[in-house]
């Protein structure tokens, strides 16, 4: 029987680095939910904490940093945040494929790809290491390489689209069902980050994924994903369907990202950078919006009250703007 796309629940999740100033929030008091077999977008800007919360679906949040509150429950495995040990090395790689943002990083400049597939093949315990190989061979080949040629590599042998796409193979090759791709992207040139992202599209069709996808990149969410989260000083300020948050924004960050996107025709200066700088971890405001200091539609409340995350209809975002507009 073919094995399920899992679905992901994330509830109420908060993960804490350990600073000279205490224990700062990275993520904050995070729920998303990511249905079986669907892809999701998580967008924001640099340090808005999407890699952070990414590392926490592998509970793979390095020390300074720690999960302080919530819960990772996926579908088949159970509350990966609850995972220690043997249980959770076992659970990455076999159940869950992480592809790093940096895919050099994630290979051994010192071991051949091929050597490095089969280390992986012999702690997870794999029997047939041969059909590991031809599964490998064959993955790569459907992304364009020569499979073969590939895996007798290093990795300064091969270009950066190369490495990325053999950082996929490696997610993948376990038969993973739940793949999150962090930056799959940055640093490639524009006919290889679509190359790229045509085989996010195909693999996850083919094998019936459920696929997270982290980026600074509104257009690489708008190409592949079905729903889009938009992240902002650790918190998600709005989610839903990919083409209406992008059609008709409700947060302001929101709006804000999207109008900041240069176009191919019209007006060159219709693009409008957001104004001001987003947060750091010992910047974020301890109470009140985390937009508050950028945002053109500020309130009183703003300054004291963090807003809920709450419907509004096929959406769920965190505004008090927003709120109020719905409720005139």
């Amino acid at each position: 029987m073919a094995e399920q796309a899992p679905g992901v629940r994330i509830g109420g999740l908060t993960v804490v680095y350990k600073t000279p100033a205490g224990e700062l929030p990275a993520v904050r008091d995070v729920s998303l939910t990511l249905e079986p077999g669907s892809i999701t977008g998580i967008v924001g800007e640099s340090g808005s904490g999407k890699s952070t919360l990414a590392l926490s679906l592998l509970n793979a949040v390095q020390p300074p940093g720690r999960i302080a509150a919530g819960s990772v429950e996926i579908d088949g495995l159970g509350d990966v945040v609850a995972f220690e040990g043997e249980q959770l090395r076992k659970a990455r790689g076999k159940h869950i494929g992480y592809v790093f943002q940096a895919a050099q990083n994630s290979l051994n400049p010192l071991k051949t790809v091929g050597k490095q597939l089969l280390d992986l093949g012999r702690s997870h315990g794999v029997d047939d290491l041969r059909g590991l190989v031809r599964e490998a061979k064959e993955l790569l080949g459907r992304m364009g390489l020569d499979g073969a040629r590939v895996l007798d590599s290093h990795q300064h042998e091969l270009s950066g689209g190369m490495r990325q796409r053999v950082g996929i193979m490696l997610a993948l090759v376990l038969n993973a069902h739940l793949v999150v791709l962090d930056e799959p992207t940055t640093a490639l040139d524009m006919i290889t980050q679509a190359n790229i992202l045509k085989i996010v599209r195909e693999v996850h069709a083919e094998r019936g994924l459920t696929t997270l996808v982290i980026t600074h990149d509104i257009g690489v969410v708008a190409e592949v994903a079905d729903r889009l989260a938009v992240m902002y000083g650790g918190r998600l300020v709005e989610q839903g369907p990919t083409r209406e948050v992008l059609a008709s924004p409700s947060h302001p960050y929101t709006r804000g990202l999207i109008k900041a996107i240069p176009r191919l025709v019209g007006d060159i200066d219709e693009a409008q950078a957001l104004p001001g700088r987003p947060p750091t971890l010992t910047t974020v405001p301890k109470q009140g919006c985390v937009f508050r200091e950028r945002c053109p539609l500020r309130m009183d409340v703003c300054d004291d009250v963090d807003p809920d995350a709450v419907p509004h209809g096929s959406r769920i975002v965190a505004c008090h703007a927003v709120t109020v507009k719905e409720h005139a």
